[in-house]
């Protein structure tokens, strides 16, 4: 299963699933102001992205797994290097096919690009990192000065005044991107999670969760360990449901936490020009965030999970579920 329960750290500890805690105490601070995006996968966290990357200001990319791997500069450069010479180890590969040792990179080469920066850009960042750094980018803050070099690249490039990624499951360990990125903002998109299971159960089938039980533990761990350690003032949570239902109202919200003023565009996503729309490459939510905002997919659980189901993910996550005011079905909290 692609879901990552621990990330690599450099030199901090791990947190694992059980919640244990990582240091907030990095020795890089970064100065910049990024708009960091979470969520549990199949969230909603493309639609949000594309949504904030319509606003005139803000320039946001797609999910960019820096956890992986240990050598990353060096990976990197190497996979740049074999996508210049169209190499067989990666010409139409998938992610089923792909060497194992070659995935994590080539995935990261290819979400820069959807984020609208080249290979030879990507090559000279990532070449003058390393050399800033004296590292190959293995521990926690050369990663996180890299994807900072990149998305202010980007700001830069576009006349944006922030730019923004997603964190995904990562907005677990908000606390140690707070402390590395002291004037970032978090906005942390929740969606039913039963709807989610559904999702993952239909839709991602081949990646996703593989049982309701698993799909609600993995729900429960990511929307409810961030408000622990967000720093206040700079984490927000916004429902899938509200953006969908109350799109305007849910992103003056937005804006209002981010400082900036409202935008119309907002509104008018799908009309605007995106990189995921020019370059899906089998994202499975790129062609539902190129529609304007429609809510058919509310409360697909109740088509497309069994009373048994419902039930067994109420036992393991409904005190969350009715605690982010979702209504349960069955009544069956543990």
């Amino acid at each position: 299963m692609n879901t990552k329960f621990t990330e690599t750290l450099g030199s901090y500890p791990r947190t694992t699933i059980d919640g244990t805690a990582i240091s907030d105490s990095p020795s890089l601070i970064l100065p910049s102001n990024p708009v960091l995006l979470g969520g549990e996968n199949r969230s909603g966290t493309t639609l949000l992205s594309i949504l904030l990357d319509s606003h005139p200001d803000l320039v946001v990319g797609p999910e960019i797994d820096f956890t992986e791997p240990v050598d990353l500069g060096p990976h990197i450069l190497a996979i740049c290097d074999l996508m210049d010479r169209h190499s067989s180890q990666l010409a139409d590969a998938t992610k089923d096919s792909i060497d194992p040792g070659l995935y994590d990179g080539a995935h990261f080469v290819v979400q820069c690009e959807r984020f609208g920066l080249g290979r030879d850009d990507l090559r000279e960042l990532v070449s003058r990192v390393m050399a800033e750094r004296g590292t190959d980018l293995s521990a926690l803050e050369d990663r996180c000065l890299l994807i900072d070099a990149i998305g202010e690249f980007r700001r830069e490039q576009t006349g944006a005044k922030r730019w923004g990624l997603k964190l995904q499951r990562k907005i677990r360990n908000v606390g140690t991107y707070a402390a590395i990125w002291p004037q970032a903002h978090f906005i942390h998109i929740i969606r039913d999670g039963r709807d989610l299971a559904a999702s993952h159960l239909k839709t991602v089938p081949d990646w996703g969760y593989r049982t309701v039980a698993e799909a609600a533990r993995g729900w429960l761990e990511v929307v409810s360990q961030p408000r622990q350690a967000a720093p206040e003032g700079r984490y927000l949570e916004v429902r899938y449901e509200d953006l969908i239902t109350r799109p305007r109202e849910t992103a003056e919200r937005m804006l209002a936490h981010l400082g900036l003023p409202w935008s119309e565009a907002i509104l008018h996503h799908a009309e605007q020009k995106h990189a995921l729309f020019d370059n899906p490459w089998g994202h499975p939510a790129a062609e539902a965030a190129g529609k304007p905002l429609y809510t058919g997919r509310n409360g697909r659980y109740l088509q497309d999970l069994s009373r048994g189901e419902i039930e067994e993910f109420e036992r393991i996550a409904g005190k969350e579920l009715e605690h982010l005011g979702y209504e349960l079905a069955t009544g069956g909290v543990a």
